[in-house]
């Protein structure tokens, strides 16, 4: 059994998440909590640099990051399943989940400046710089909407994982002014069950 290194908050665990389930391989992982910031943590046994989702295969070999996890689950369940075969169709849904994990790196970046760093030495300008990724991203996907009327792949698992994210950690802010991208989500949503069951609770 295939062992994923994770934490229930990530957004690129829930990705990997949701690609194991529409490719019908969650019952081939075993899903483990990781402790990114504990030195004795398996993780940074497996993945040097520390880093969620780590995916370990049976033959002990690590996979990461979460696009290469996706490629591989995707591979392993015969290919073609959630990442185009056609070369135009594969590099838009690769292009889309470039977008949207931006999008989560910028969310991930701004949560860390409030987490990490001291109240008195917060940087505004580094957070306004990443909240203005994120509000770019999302001005241009609400003009233009990802299809979504066929197969889901890896870029509509990723953008729907990074406004979950933002629901998760900014309150769902985003939603009052992006309503084409609220509509998305929630067809996304009613195609994919693994989205609700995957879904954590603000703590």
């Amino acid at each position: 059994m295939m062992i994923l290194r994770s934490a229930p908050p990530s957004p690129f665990g829930r990705k990997v998440k949701i690609a194991a389930a529409l490719l019908d391989l969650s019952g081939e992982i075993n899903v483990v909590t990781a402790d990114t910031v504990d030195p004795k943590d398996p993780l940074r046994g497996d993945n040097p640099l520390g880093k969620i989702p780590t995916l370990v295969i049976e033959d002990g070999a690590v996979i990461y990051d979460s696009r290469v996890i996706l490629e591989y689950l995707d591979m392993r369940a015969g290919g073609g399943r959630i990442i185009p075969k056609g070369n135009l169709e594969r590099i838009a849904a690769q292009t889309l989940q470039a977008l949207a994990d931006g999008i989560m790196d910028a969310g991930i970046l701004q949560v860390y400046e409030g987490r990490w760093r001291d109240p008195a030495k917060h940087e505004q300008k580094w957070v306004d710089h990443q909240a203005g990724k994120v509000s770019r991203a999302l001005d241009y996907l609400e003009a233009q909407p990802p299809a979504i009327a066929g197969a889901i792949h890896v870029g509509h698992i990723a953008l729907a994982c990074a406004l979950g994210y933002l629901d998760l950690r900014f309150n769902g802010a985003w939603r009052t002014r992006y309503p084409k991208l609220v509509k998305w989500l929630d067809g996304f949503a009613a195609r994919v069950p693994a989205f609700e069951t995957t879904k954590v609770k603000p703590a």
